[in-house]
């Protein structure tokens, strides 16, 4: 049985989403636990967390119960099939939007299991990707149906933008920017910037914005790019900050292989004879070698540092 904290931190999403996550995870991690009250309020956030502690679930977990258990969007109506995307995920790397686009499978195929197995009516989202190496076809295909989540790049998304397919974004509620540190500082962000904005008056909305990153500071200054400005005076939207990051513990040890480093460079052996290459001085080397070889085997990665090609 999960724990109260991890049980009251999943208490929003549908049974069916919780009981994918509680077999597939131990506990939710403090990014999930910390990020999921303010994505499920719909509120803009920016989370900072660690690699590999789950910041990427937290956002499409929540966007993937309500679309599975939420209304549907509008079905009838001038804007009816516009209105199916609702989640549109940015990521600066096309071969980082690619993993994502796999790994959302699994939420979405499992929860779709245990729903189906409990006979609750549910809807199985639908994933497009484009980026610069998506085929015509598939382009074309997201211009005659869109699907429930869009992964795309930020210069893909603005020339989506500029195409007749833009229409299908008229149903977005939520946008997240993967790796958004990687944007901020940089002309690649400021044309991402433009570019929600022009998604804002295409939907006639606030989306809610959701920036992902481990290595982002100062975390106030990203939040204002993400959120963005209003015409004065209003300023900088709000956005939410949730900082689940960790300092690294750092054990350094200092080691001197030698029981005194003020005889290195003495000659230990004077050798005689008209081969001999003159006399051979102590080096540390054979004293770290055996140290570096008890080092390696006792640790899985090891990381050696050298001057020279030589020496490694």
């Amino acid at each position: 049985m999960p724990s109260a904290p991890a049980a009251s931190s999943l208490i929003a999403f549908h049974a069916a989403t919780r009981e994918w996550f509680e077999r597939s995870f131990a506990a939710p991690t403090d990014a999930q636990r910390l990020a999921w009250p303010a994505l499920t309020a719909g509120e803009s956030t920016l989370l900072l967390a660690p690699t590999g502690s789950g910041k990427t679930l937290a956002a499409f977990l929540q966007a993937i119960d309500r679309l599975m258990f939420g209304p549907p969007p509008a079905a009838a109506g001038a804007r009816g099939a516009d209105a199916r995307c609702r989640v549109l995920y940015v990521s600066p790397l096309k071969a980082l939007a690619v993993d994502v686009e796999r790994n959302l499978r699994a939420p979405i195929v499992g929860i779709t299991h245990i729903a189906a197995a409990k006979g609750v009516a549910h809807a199985v989202p639908t994933v497009a990707i484009r980026t610069g190496d998506t085929s015509p076809r598939e382009r074309a295909l997201f211009g005659r149906e869109a699907a429930d989540i869009l992964i795309t790049t930020p210069e893909s998304l603005y020339l989506l933008l500029t195409s007749n397919a833009r229409d299908r974004l008229r149903g977005l509620e939520t946008v997240i920017i993967d790796e958004i540190h990687a944007l901020v500082p940089t002309k690649r962000g400021a044309h991402l910037a433009l570019s929600l904005e022009r998604l804002e008056a295409l939907v006639g909305r606030r989306l809610t914005r959701v920036g992902l990153s481990a290595t982002q500071r100062p975390l106030d200054e990203v939040a204002r790019f993400l959120g963005g400005v209003d015409a004065p005076p209003a300023g900088h939207r709000p956005v939410t900050i949730i900082d689940a990051g960790s300092t690294k513990r750092l054990e350094l040890v200092i080691e001197v292989p030698v029981e005194d480093m003020s005889q290195l460079g003495k000659p230990v052996d004077v050798p005689t004879g008209p081969a001999s290459q003159g006399p051979v001085r102590a080096s540390i080397w054979t004293a770290i070698h055996p140290r570096l070889l008890e080092l390696v085997r006792a640790h899985r990665s090891t990381l050696i540092f050298v001057n020279s090609r030589r020496i490694a």
